[in-house]
């Protein structure tokens, strides 16, 4: 009695009190309870409770559902049936009581019926015992619907901590208790106030996909209930939902296809076909209106193969899925749209062209801003855009049928006619104009590269639209789109000079429509790179006039880099004696700043922001990613090295700059490749130094891209051996245990990734390295980190080890590598089965899988005994002998080769079991213990 008392004072103070931090307390407080064993019996009297007031009831009506869901082994065997007669007690109690809590309590029996057998239960299972039970209490028939409504739906609920074999179990039941649970219901219909009720309960025993004929579903009352329901103010709601599930039901492989499905079909189309009328009915509520369209589409979705046949019939629901996508409300348009565009796998494309041309005509009107755009809200300016999306991916799976130039004469003639009006008025409305070419970009892809009948028109009206900032950008944008062209058609390189124009202009009118230029730009120089290698200096110029600032543009640093990528791969045409020039006038004006930077003194590198710095780096190191002329590269990144050590001695304590310094560096190594000898071995012994005293993940990360190019080359062995046997040493004694890992995750993340490419690239300089069981030992350490990029890196690494053997390079290393992993292979399996089992989110299970079969081929008949001696630690309260054997079997069948996909299931099976609830999770944690294993070197 006491205990409900706190309660009930607990939930006064989180619903009344004033403070936040003492409801915030009371909060803490009732959710700590609800993990009690005592919540069980606290939460039930509170129930039965005459005085409890709404807000006790709805927290113990979601205690006791969850408590059943989660917690149900908590409990006695013998404990079942008088729950089972609380809560039944409670249903009917609650009959004409508050929705929200009836709703928990018919969730919690569902959940009940989940854990328990039919034999258990008694009576012929659940749907038998609410029969029973409605009959004996007909005044409390409201409630015992609610529970037929989620009974199917709780037999696909992962809340529910039962076992996978039991879920499947509960699945069958129900399913074969679909009669007994259709008759209930068409016995209900005889409650006019109840049919509402009814037909949900009805949607929702459809949706399980029971397997009934579709015969005898075209003449069941439920069914010709809900179509005849389907006008009905009150019903039509639930009579949507219900055809809804039909029609999927009708299209659904587990229910025989369409052929089996014709009577049903046939009764279905012809009912949804009636309504269409009400599509553009102004009269109709607008959420009634949307449901109908949702039926269109359904029927448009799950009719396609009928809807190929190009029948007349067929011809029917096409043009009501374009009124719907035709529909002036912009959020009907996802409903009509996709299904007619399935149709294009159709051999009868005649019959489809029309439809389809209609379609887009009908929907390019959407995109068009509107007149009041400037004063949109941002969630307003949100929804326009995802409008605009969703028709340009209307267009572009349209053009996929019509073929891209006869959608693309569609689309210009919109242009034609909003550019004419525009003329006409002598006041330009630059909003038609914009969505035309708006349109006519986003099928960009679909047109051929030589077009030369509508593109050039297109192309030839650019130069005299007006230069509106939202029109200008779009321009810019369409320019970018057609890059391809415009380097492949005969007209296309006439026109460059006139695009070109028209992208400074934007670069210099607003920051959208600059963006869209400096991004054209990009693709312009990248399509078309050897045509402009004779305008070379005027691009110069349009370099120096961004990097500059002297132009005016308004793109930001970051989209300047598109500037300078665009004139890195020009150069990447020229003539290597040319190149090599031209790279140099392209570094030089980025270079100058830093070298005026350095000059100023340590002093004044040390205290400028890091912005500065960056800004200048990020462009050399764009020069060095496009400019594919290796040796040029070379020559310049040699030249340019006393100012790259500089700022390494100067700003090396600086995590922004250090990234960006060697993100340029790991690009010019990757261009440059073994051109770069000369330098290569000044920048490791740089960052090897460095690394000592500054631990920057980037060190780690350029250290990979080095092992890349040049870790097979014999040349290279003594100085790389050197580098990784300090930063893996340094690395180990940084990440000692867990805690270490989840602070410094991105240092973990670059060293094993690095330790990866070396096992890759260089095995023979790792693995009879002294850093190699160091490095296994860490590995071991950090595999429960929950930061994902960390942890994938660290399972790559392991898989990589164990597979060591399957590669030319690493089989002479397998001796050396057993004797590092097979004393520490007990302890390595059981971190796996760990992690499997909870120790890491779901989302890993498949790399860890992928480590642990790795880890079973290379070790075969161990690694299995390894993994059923960390397997039998987990006690069978919490896994069964059943589920543990099957587990080791698909296991050993993977590692002998068998197809690894039995084995995902298998450990999905096995992780469901183990993370079913909180207790079992603490009670395998607490069998395995990941983190507290002994990892003391091995002699």
């Amino acid at each position: 009695m006491e205990l409900q008392n706190t309660v009930k004072e607990a939930l006064n103070v989180l619903y009344h009190h004033p403070d936040d931090s003492i409801r915030s307390q009371a909060d803490n407080w009732l959710q700590d309870f609800q993990r009690t064993i005592d919540a069980w019996q606290v939460a039930d009297n509170l129930l039965h409770d005459p005085s409890s007031n709404l807000e006790t009831l709805i927290f113990c009506s979601q205690t006791l559902r969850s408590k059943v869901q989660r917690d149900f082994e908590e409990l006695p065997s013998e404990a079942f049936r008088p729950l089972r007669d609380s809560l039944n007690a409670l249903l009917k109690k609650l009959h004409k009581g508050s929705p929200v809590v009836r709703t928990q309590i018919s969730i919690a029996v569902a959940a009940l019926a989940v854990h328990v057998s039919v034999e258990d239960w008694g009576g012929g299972g659940i749907v038998n015992w609410v029969r029973d039970e409605m009959n004996s209490h007909p005044e409390c028939i409201p409630s015992f619907l609610e529970l037929l409504t989620v009974l199917p739906q709780e037999a696909f609920s992962h809340k529910i901590a039962a076992r996978p074999e039991r879920r499947r179990q509960f699945e069958k039941e129900l399913i074969l208790s679909v009669g007994v649970a259709m008759d209930v219901l068409t016995a209900c219909l005889a409650l006019n106030e109840l049919k509402e009720q009814v037909l949900e309960a009805f949607a929702s025993w459809i949706r399980l996909r029971p397997g009934i004929p579709s015969s005898s579903l075209s003449c069941h009352p439920l069914v010709l209930t809900a179509i005849s329901s389907l006008s009905s103010e009150l019903l039509s709601e639930a009579s949507v939902n219900v055809i809804s599930e039909l029609i999927h039901y009708t299209a659904a492989g587990s229910s025989g296809g369409l052929s089996a499905q014709m009577p049903l079909i046939q009764l279905l189309v012809p009912q949804v076909m009636s309504l269409k009328g009400q599509l553009k009915d102004s009269s109709k509520d607008e959420e009634d209106v949307k449901a109908i369209a949702r039926l269109f589409a359904d029927m448009g979705d799950s009719y396609v193969e009928l809807i190929a046949t190009g029948s007349p019939e067929s011809m029917v629901i096409v043009q009501a899925l374009l009124d719907v996508a035709s529909h002036p409300e912009e959020s009907y348009l996802s409903y009509g749209t996709e299904a007619s565009i399935q149709a294009e796998k159709s051999r009868r494309l005649q019959i489809f062209r029309a439809p389809y041309e209609a379609l887009v005509s009908l929907v390019s009107f959407r995109v068009q801003y509107p007149e009041d755009h400037q004063n949109l809200s941002k969630e307003d300016l949100k929804d326009f855009k995802q409008t605009r999306y969703a028709v340009g991916d209307v267009l572009i799976d349209a053009a996929s049928v019509l073929g891209g130039e006869v959608t693309l004469k569609i689309l210009y003639m919109k242009l034609v006619e909003a550019v004419g009006s525009c003329r006409s008025d002598g006041t330009c409305q630059w909003r038609p104009a914009e969505a035309a070419l708006y349109c006519i970009r986003a099928i960009s892809e679909y047109v051929s590269l030589v077009e030369a009948e509508v593109l050039p028109q297109v192309m030839a009206l650019l130069p005299n639209l007006p230069r509106q900032p939202q029109l200008l950008h779009t321009v810019c944008s369409t320019i970018g789109a057609f890059s391809k062209w415009l380097d492949a058609a005969p007209s296309g390189f006439s026109v460059l000079p006139s695009v070109v124009d028209i992208l400074m202009s934007g670069m210099s009118t607003s920051e959208d429509s600059a963006a869209a230029a400096a991004l054209a730009f990009r693709h312009i120089c990248d399509d078309c790179r050897k045509k402009l290698c004779g305008s070379v200096d005027g691009l110069f110029h349009i370099y120096h006039l961004a990097v500059s600032g002297e132009g005016g543009y308004k793109f930001s640093a970051e989209e300047s880099l598109y500037l300078v990528e665009a004139l890195s791969m020009v150069i990447t045409e020229l003539p290597p004696e040319h190149a090599k020039k031209a790279l140099e006038a392209l570094c030089l004006p980025v270079v100058s700043p830093l070298q005026e930077v350095i000059n100023q003194g340590p002093e004044t590198m040390r205290k400028i922001i890091a912005r500065e710095l960056t800004i200048h780096i990020d462009r050399l190191g764009n020069i060095f990613r496009y400019v594919n002329q290796p040796e040029a590269v070379a020559d310049a990144i040699q030249r340019l090295w006393p100012i790259f050590k500089a700022i390494f001695d100067h700003r090396a304590w600086d995590m922004r700059t250090m990234e960006a310094l060697c993100r340029a560096c790991k690009y010019a190594v990757k261009t440059s490749g073994k051109f770069m000898g000369a330098t290569i071995g000044a920048m490791l012994e740089e960052i090897q130094g460095l690394y000592q005293n500054h631990h920057q993940p980037c060190f780690l990360y350029l250290s990979s891209e080095v092992i890349k190019i040049f870790g097979s080359d014999p040349s290279c062995a003594n100085y790389l051996r050197s580098l990784i046997e300090a930063l893996f040493s340094h690395t180990t004694h940084l990440l000692l245990k867990i805690q270490d890992f989840t602070d410094r995750p991105d240092i973990a993340d670059d060293c094993f990734l690095l330790a990866s490419r070396c096992i890759r690239y260089c095995p023979h300089l790792i693995v009879p390295s002294s850093a190699f069981p160091s490095l296994v030992d860490c590995a071991m350490t950090g595999i429960t980190i929950q930061h994902r990029e960390a942890c994938s890196s660290i399972l790559t690494f392991l898989s990589d080890v164990f597979d060591l053997g399957n590669s030319t390079l690493g089989e002479q290393y397998k001796s050396v590598r057993d004797n590092v992993v097979v004393p520490r292979g007990p302890s390595l399996t059981r971190i796996l089965i760990a992690s499997l089992t909870g120790a890491l989110p779901r989302s890993r299970l498949e790399a860890v899988t992928c480590s642990l079969l790795s880890l079973t081929r290379a070790y075969d008949f161990k690694s299995l005994e390894w993994a059923k001696q960390s397997i039998s630690l987990i006690p069978l309260a919490a896994v069964t002998e059943v589920e543990k054997t099957g587990f080791l079997q698909s296991l050993s069948e993977a590692a002998s080769g068998a197809d690894s996909s039995a084995l995902t299931v298998a450990v999905e099976e096995l992780s469901d079991v183990c993370r079913r609830n909180r207790a079992v999770q603490e009670i395998v944690h607490g069998a395995l213990r990941p983190l507290e294993l002994n990892l003391a070197p091995v002699l």
